[in-house]
């Protein structure tokens, strides 16, 4: 779960900033494959190659980034109504429960990712399914489970934003 930023926060302590510590390679495979991933049968071969390790190595560190919080996933943004169907939900949740309830929530493969809002709906995710009875089963699962009502809050209308960037390194 990520929580959405409000505004300026208070700077924490010199000694409780850590930034990750990121070599060259992982630089690059967060850099130059944020778009134009290798469609192909062995996609992390064809990176490998580009990059001059193993394939095995630019897996081990892409694991190694997502364990550390730095990716929260590897895997396609597809345009809406394109592939499956999607939705946004949003639940209305006690905060001494939202670590459990975000759990739960995110426990399912068809949840994009959550997050934290300071809002009366203070749990918002993004879900994709293959068809619209799928999607409305997850839903009705997920409230059933944490006992919370789900709003969905389905496209009305479509806005193309381009999810790459490219990132800053000092």
């Amino acid at each position: 779960m990520s929580r959405q930023p409000t505004g300026p926060s208070p700077s924490p302590a010199p000694d409780a900033i850590r930034a990750p510590v990121l070599d060259a390679l992982d630089r690059r495979l967060l850099d130059d494959f944020q778009q134009g991933f290798p469609l192909t049968p062995r996609p992390y071969r064809e990176i490998a190659e580009q990059l001059g390790i193993s394939e095995a190595e630019v897996i081990a560190r892409l694991e190694s980034l997502c364990r550390a919080g730095i990716v929260s996933r590897v895997g396609p943004v597809v345009r809406p109504g394109r592939a499956g169907v999607s939705t946004l939900a949003a639940m209305r949740v006690a905060p001494e429960r939202l670590e459990a309830v975000a759990a739960v929530v995110s426990g399912y493969p068809e949840v994009n990712h959550n997050y934290e809002r300071e809002h009366t709906f203070n749990l918002w995710f993004v879900l994709t399914a293959p068809d619209a009875d799928r999607l409305r089963v997850v839903l009705e699962e997920i409230a059933s489970r944490t006992g919370i009502p789900v709003m969905d809050l389905p496209m009305l209308e479509e806005y193309h934003i381009d999810l790459g960037f490219r990132l800053q390194w000092t």
